[in-house]
């Protein structure tokens, strides 16, 4: 596998790379980052791979509060433009939809804990989801939803989201929600979110949500397979 150059933006101390740090470093990839809640510079998109683009609590729309969405959408937009691998999980794959031309806005109801997801009739015909079961439980922590942006395919759809990823040009992936939890970041993200876990039919109580942490290891190794596959597929563009 050739040695990837990548480069992670971060939101919030929070919300890391969970399990792909371990992939990253299996690999002998080399890392990079760029934390907008700390004193940040942008690298030179020349010099990297691939991007993954982390999540945060704040919306793709708070430009003014967070004046750095601004400089992060130009940079994901050109990274597109010049074909590398760009990886957006949760507000990353809002970002990533809407520099894409899509429309990102408030859900009808926040979707917070380990909740199924389906795969679509589009995602059983694609290698990257070869070998995943139709429906399978994953951790969710979002508010705002996309639509699908023009040029790509559906992957995953759940009860309360219809857009739960979306595949763009082979090397562009949006995922709603978190394949890289571990247990771990899955502690932070409840600790750092507990006002927002309130009574709701699709809202986990904290004790719900830390109970099925053994979900965490069959999730991880759809990550590790998808990763394999952007790896493998970024020799060839």
């Amino acid at each position: 596998m050739k040695r990837l150059k990548i480069h992670i933006f971060t939101h919030v101390p929070f919300e890391g790379l969970g399990c792909i740090q371990d992939w990253i470093s299996t690999n002998n990839h080399i890392a990079s980052f760029t934390k907008f809640y700390e004193s940040y510079q942008l690298p030179d998109p020349d010099k990297i791979d691939w991007l993954i683009v982390m999540g945060g609590p704040m919306g793709v729309y708070d430009e003014a509060i967070h004046p750095w969405l601004t400089k992060e959408k130009i940079f994901i937009r050109q990274m597109i433009e010049k074909s590398k691998t760009v990886l957006g999980i949760c507000l990353g794959s809002q970002i990533i939809a809407e520099v894409l031309g899509a429309k990102v806005f408030p859900n009808k109801q926040k979707e917070i804990g380990w909740f199924d997801i389906s795969i679509t009739e589009d995602g059983k015909t694609l290698p990257i989801l070869s070998g995943f079961k139709n429906i399978f439980p994953i951790f969710h922590w979002h508010g705002d939803i996309f639509d699908l942006p023009e040029g790509s395919k559906r992957l995953f759809h759940s009860n309360i989201t219809p857009n739960q990823a979306f595949l763009y040009k082979e090397n562009v992936l949006g995922l709603q929600f978190h394949f890289e939890v571990i247990r771990e970041s899955l502690q932070a993200m409840v600790e750092n979110g507990m006002h927002e876990l309130i009574e709701s039919e699709s809202i986990q109580s904290t004790e719900q949500i830390l109970s099925q942490n053994f979900i965490i290891e069959a999730n991880n190794l759809k990550m590790y397979r998808i990763l394999d596959f952007l790896a493998k597929n970024s020799t060839k563009v």
